[in-house]
């Protein structure tokens, strides 16, 4: 940025972009900054809700991307006839509405507020060419010179700053609501205009119209869609927490492997030895997953000396089992786990059992994790 900021000012001269005159801003202009960053909060959701619902409907539509473009462009047209402030990048507009010089009326203002908008929505969602800066900095200015227009009829005494002041308070409102940036929309403005004035107008802008577009929406316009589509976890969310971590690192190897041949005399044995009250079975032969012996399940076997000489684990074993595969989503485990009210599942691999992953040592990871993320 600092080198493409270089070569500019060399090629076309060290020039504002949007030139303005000081502003004097009073006590009552900083309180009715609150106001306007309402209100640009509400035309930030506007915009992009209208993009996301003109973009929904234009993919349903029943037509060639030619064809949806073609009428996306004839709408947007028919829109210009009346209201022309709606078309193009409107860089003009905005500056002669920062000069205070912008000499439509009340309600055309507010028309053009909406109509661009929608001429917005339609050029984007309909397939036509085009970013969202410019549209900002329009629907920001317009929105701001409305927010003044509205001050100056309700109070005509009060002696309020220049329009034009409120116009560029209205484009950084508008563009910290979309983006959900405040610091962005703060310092783009105030780079473009040279305007550090209003510094404490900006920032009480931006921030309220950020906190109440996050409320409301809480992904930026950019981010919607991944988050949507379950391509962007957030830190500290469920989601982001089980998807940095993985089977592996749950893995508990402290199980006793039993064949299924043993005799359930040879069995007990081993549950002396054993702190737990489950245990795979695996083939003798082959070394394949077979089952699970559940204590609470044979109790009547264990406690049946005549038992112990008669039985071996392959009959009194549990082969319905729900089972873990190492390249499975923790999400899915933890729903295996609350479907099947189990708290504990074995994990195998190439058929093979390597180890069992329960609720306590996930749990016990997820908090560790939690607390990284969040302290991060």
């Amino acid at each position: 940025s600092v080198a493409g900021t270089e070569i500019s000012r060399i090629l076309q001269g060290n020039q504002i972009a949007f030139s303005h005159r000081l502003f004097h801003i009073g006590h009552l202009d900083i309180v009715a900054c609150i106001g306007l960053a309402i209100i640009s909060a509400v035309a930030s959701v506007l915009l992009t809700r209208f993009l996301r619902s003109m973009h929904r409907v234009s993919k349903k539509a029943p037509f060639p991307i030619w064809m949806r473009a073609a009428a996306g462009g004839c709408a947007v047209g028919i829109i210009g006839l009346f209201l022309p402030i709606a078309l193009g990048e409107g860089y003009h507009s905005v500056r002669t509405m920062i000069e205070g010089a912008f000499t439509q009326g009340f309600g055309i203002i507010i028309l053009a507020v909406f109509a661009k908008i929608l001429a917005t929505s339609l050029t984007l969602g309909w397939g036509g060419s085009g970013g969202i800066f410019a549209p900002c900095l329009v629907i920001g200015s317009l929105t701001g010179l409305t927010y003044h227009r509205g001050l100056v009829l309700l109070w005509p005494s009060v002696s309020w700053v220049n329009e034009g002041c409120f116009a560029l308070l209205g484009m950084a409102g508008l563009i910290s609501g979309m983006l959900q940036a405040p610091l962005t929309g703060i310092f783009l403005i105030i780079e473009i205009t040279g305007s550090y004035e209003v510094i404490l107008p900006l920032i009480i802008v931006s921030v309220i119209s950020t906190t109440l577009c996050h409320y409301i929406e809480p992904a930026s316009f950019y981010l919607k869609e991944l988050v949507e589509k379950g391509q962007l976890l957030r830190p500290g969310t469920d989601a982001r927490v089980l998807s940095d971590l993985s089977v592996q690192e749950l893995l508990e190897k402290d199980c006793i492997i039993v064949k299924q041949n043993m005799l359930l005399r040879d069995f007990i044995n081993i549950v002396k030895k054993s702190h737990r009250n489950y245990f795979p079975v695996e083939d003798e032969r082959t070394g394949h997953f077979l089952g699970m012996i559940h204590l609470d399940d044979i109790r009547s076997y264990l406690f049946n000396p005549l038992m112990y000489d008669a039985v071996v684990l392959g009959q009194i074993m549990d082969t319905d089992v729900k089972v873990v595969y190492l390249d499975d989503d923790l999400p899915e485990v933890l729903r295996k786990m609350d479907i099947n009210r189990l708290f504990s599942m074995p994990i195998i691999a190439n058929r093979k059992f390597i180890g069992m992953i329960s609720k306590a040592t996930l749990l016990d990871k997820y908090r560790k994790e939690l607390m990284v993320q969040t302290v991060q």
